[in-house]
C-alpha cells in the first residue's frame, strides 16, 4: 500500500473514530436520552395497592432500578414509623390529607422541584390548590389519588341499596359490619351528627363533648362488628369469605372482589361521606431526591395514572388519564365528573389535637 493511499485510510479511520467518541452520529443524537440510575433503589413507605408492578415495573425497566415498598396501615402508622428512624430508610412516601400537611410542617420532607415534575401542571386543580403541603413558596406534595370513604355493601344479600350509615346498626346485620382500625371512624360519627353541615372542618376539630358523642355512638355499634379491619387486603378478605356484608371501606375493595365475581357495591348515604387526598412526598433525608423526582413524575403520568386506577379502583389526579379509559372506567372512579364529585366529599384535614382523637378511640376498641 502506497503512503498516499495509507494516509487516506488513516484519515478516514480517524473521522470515524472521532464521531463515534462525540456522538457524532446523526442517528444517535436526535435519539431521546434517558439517564439511568443502575444498582440504586428506590424505597418507598405507602399504602397498600401503590406499589403494583402494573405501573412500578415500568419505571423500574426505564431508569435499571429497583423500587421495594413497605405497607402501611393507617396514617398514625405513617408518622409513627418516619419519628421512629424510618427517615433514614424511605424516599417516597403516600401520607393522606390528614398528614401531609402534618410532615411539612414537621420538617420531615423536603421540597419538590417542579421542573423535575412536569406532570404537576396536568393534575387537577383543586388537588394542587390547596394549601396544605405549600410552605414559603415551595411544594412539598405531589397529587397522587384520591378517593371516598364509602358505605360498601353485599348487594347480593343487601337488595336495596341503602340511603344511610344508620344501617351499620340494624340488629339484622350484628356480627357482619366492619370498619377500619382508624380514627376516622370518628369523623363518621360525626357527620352522622351533622357537624360538617356549614363547617366541613368542624369533624377535625371536635370539642370534647362532641368526642365524646362520637364515642358513645361508636361503642353502641361495637356489638354488630365482625372485625377492624387493618388493611384493604383484610377487608378484601372478609368480604371474599362472607364474613362481613356492610363496611367502610375504598374502591379497592369492590374492585378486587368483583373480580372474582362477587357483586359489591358502594354508595354515598344521605349524611354524606367523608374522602382522601393521597400525595407523594420525598422524605427529608432520602439519598435519592432526584431519583425519587423521576418516580413521582413517572407515576402520574397520565397513561400510567390508568395502569394505576386497574391496579387500585381509586380516582387519580392526572385528569387526562381518562383519555386512556374507557367510559366505563373513567365514570366508576368519577374522572368523567371529578370536580362535581369532589363536591360530596368533606376531604380529611389536619386533626389539631390528633392525639385526643386517638385516646377516644383506643377507648373504644378497649371496651
Amino acid at each position: 500500500m502506497n503512503k498516499k493511499r495509507w494516509s487516506k485510510v488513516l484519515l478516514a479511520l480517524s473521522c470515524s473514530l472521532a464521531l463515534t467518541a462525540c456522538g457524532g452520529d446523526k442517528q444517535s443524537s436526535s435519539q431521546p436520552k434517558t439517564t439511568k440510575s443502575d444498582g440504586k433503589t428506590l424505597n418507598l413507605l405507602t399504602w397498600e395497592g401503590y406499589a403494583d408492578p402494573k405501573f412500578v415495573k415500568g419505571f423500574e425497566e426505564k431508569y435499571g432500578v429497583k423500587v421495594t415498598a413497605t405497607y402501611f396501615g393507617s396514617s398514625d402508622e405513617l408518622v409513627s414509623k418516619l419519628k421512629g428512624g424510618g427517615g433514614n430508610v424511605y424516599d417516597v412516601i403516600s401520607p393522606s390529607s390528614d398528614v401531609a400537611g402534618y410532615l411539612v410542617k414537621e420538617n420531615l420532607v423536603s421540597p419538590i422541584d417542579l421542573d423535575n415534575v412536569q406532570n404537576y401542571k396536568r393534575l387537577a386543580s383543586k388537588l394542587v390548590e390547596m394549601d396544605d403541603v405549600k410552605k414559603d413558596g415551595k411544594v412539598y406534595g405531589i397529587p397522587f389519588t384520591w378517593g371516598p370513604d364509602s358505605l360498601i355493601y353485599d348487594a347480593d344479600v343487601i337488595k336495596n341499596e341503602p340511603d344511610s350509615w344508620n344501617i351499620f346498626w340494624d340488629p339484622k346485620y350484628k356480627g357482619k359490619v366492619s370498619l377500619w382500625d382508624d380514627i376516622s371512624n370518628i369523623y363518621l360519627a360525626g357527620q352522622m351528627d351533622g357537624l360538617d353541615k356549614k363547617d366541613p372542618s368542624a369533624l377535625y376539630n371536635m370539642t370534647n363533648k362532641q368526642l365524646q358523642d362520637a364515642k358513645k355512638k361508636l361503642l353502641d355499634l361495637k356489638p354488630q362488628i365482625r372485625k377492624y379491619w387493618t388493611s384493604a387486603g383484610e377487608l378484601n378478605d372478609l368480604f371474599s369469605n362472607k364474613e362481613v356484608v356492610l363496611a367502610v371501606g375504598w374502591p379497592l375493595t369492590p374492585t378486587t372482589v368483583n373480580a372474582t365475581g362477587r357483586n359489591l357495591k358502594e354508595v354515598i348515604p344521605k349524611e354524606g361521606i367523608t374522602g382522601w387526598i393521597d400525595r407523594l412526598m420525598i422524605v427529608k433525608s432520602s439519598p435519592n431526591k432526584e431519583l425519587a423526582e423521576k418516580y413521582i413524575n413517572y407515576v402520574t403520568d397520565a397513561k400510567t395514572q390508568k395502569l394505576v386506577s386497574d391496579a387500585t379502583g381509586y380516582g387519580v389526579a392526572n385528569k387526562d388519564a381518562a383519555k386512556h379509559m374507557s367510559p366505563e372506567q373513567a365514570k366508576s372512579i368519577h374522572i368523567d365528573d371529578m370536580e362535581n364529585y369532589m363536591k360530596r366529599i368533606n376531604f380529611w384535614q389536619i386533626v389539631k389535637d390528633r392525639n385526643q382523637y386517638n385516646e377516644v378511640w383506643n377507648e373504644v376498641k378497649a371496651q
